[in-house]
């Protein structure tokens, strides 16, 4: 299996200040332990190009996706932050991050579906799974998975795609965006109650929520998974399946208090993977979302990057 890997240095430029959790070095730890361990050897490394706004509009409100221009790029002319909620902020260099991060899951849906390569891992940041059809917020400016998909399907014309989030925080930005196209099938996990406070009750018949509570490790993750995601992925038979990996569930994040571990992530890799070649050619494109502790993010993208590329 051939895997790319895209990520940009505009990336790191976004900087939300002193001591926020999604911060610069996310991706250093990632790119670290993946030159330590000699598994980016094994990896296409590829720039993620701009995306062109025009995708974007598929999946976000075209009066937001104007709004949020006119903000960042005023941002950037000013030279000072500014917050657009309480958790996050802009600085000059966010609208450029934003940018190469939708591009570079919509880059890696177009070599995927040319059959250039099978799997991506984008990693990027900001985030996106929390950005709403019409609002930023909980770090995201743009939900570049949902971009994605809708891009697949839109631009590419295919019938049947899924979405799978495993962040620790539901994907309300994803599920608001999706939520009702039936060409789409979203399956997330994610610890409840926590920020945002949302996904006990799915919005749409095409979603497959599975809120835990806290403290809950990998044993009874699996169990979850196995019983709730993967009849509907089976049944839904997804020509592509794009992920929202979200590695903040580990049982060393602070940002939640879920107990799973890098053996877990290559265990929820595998079983996307499996559904990923009985149906969509193998084809999955994977997108950053959380993960905070820095050590335990280089690891689990590791492993969840060696099941991808067949390592």
């Amino acid at each position: 299996m051939s895997t790319a890997f895209y990520s940009h240095s505009d990336c790191r430029g976004h900087d939300m200040g002193r001591g926020h959790p999604e911060c610069p070095q996310r991706l250093d730890a990632i790119t670290d332990h993946l030159r330590a361990t000699g598994l980016d050897i094994a990896l296409q490394m590829r720039e993620a190009p701009p995306v062109a706004l025009s995708d974007v509009e598929l999946a976000h409100a075209s009066g937001y996706v104007a709004e949020l221009k006119h903000f960042l790029e005023a941002v950037s002319a000013s030279g000072e932050p500014r917050a657009i909620d309480p958790d996050t902020t802009a600085c000059p260099a966010t609208w450029q991050a934003v940018l190469r991060a939708a591009g570079a899951a919509v880059a890696a849906t177009d070599a995927v579906i040319a059959g250039e390569i099978d799997s991506a891992f984008c990693a990027v940041r900001p985030p996106g799974h929390h950005a709403t059809r019409d609002q930023a917020m909980g770090f995201c400016f743009f939900n570049n998975v949902a971009i994605a998909a809708r891009h697949a399907l839109d631009v590419h014309g295919l019938q049947r795609v899924a979405i799978v989030d495993f962040d620790v925080h539901h994907g309300n930005g994803t599920e608001d965006i999706i939520a009702g196209d039936e060409r789409v099938l979203m399956v997330s996990i994610f610890q409840h109650p926590l920020y945002p406070f949302s996904g006990a009750i799915p919005k749409g018949t095409n979603m497959v929520n599975v809120p835990v509570p806290p403290y809950t490790r990998g044993p009874e993750v699996r169990d979850m998974i196995e019983a709730m995601w993967m009849p509907r992925l089976e049944a839904f038979r997804p020509e592509m399946i794009f992920v929202s990996a979200g590695f903040d569930a580990h049982r060393e994040d602070e940002l939640g208090q879920l107990g799973l571990v890098e053996a877990d992530y290559e265990w929820i890799t595998r079983r996307i993977k499996d559904v990923a070649d009985r149906h969509a050619k193998g084809r999955i494109v994977s997108c950053l979302e959380g993960g905070y502790a820095l050590g335990a993010l280089g690891r689990s993208v590791a492993a969840h990057l060696r099941v991808l590329a067949d390592l």
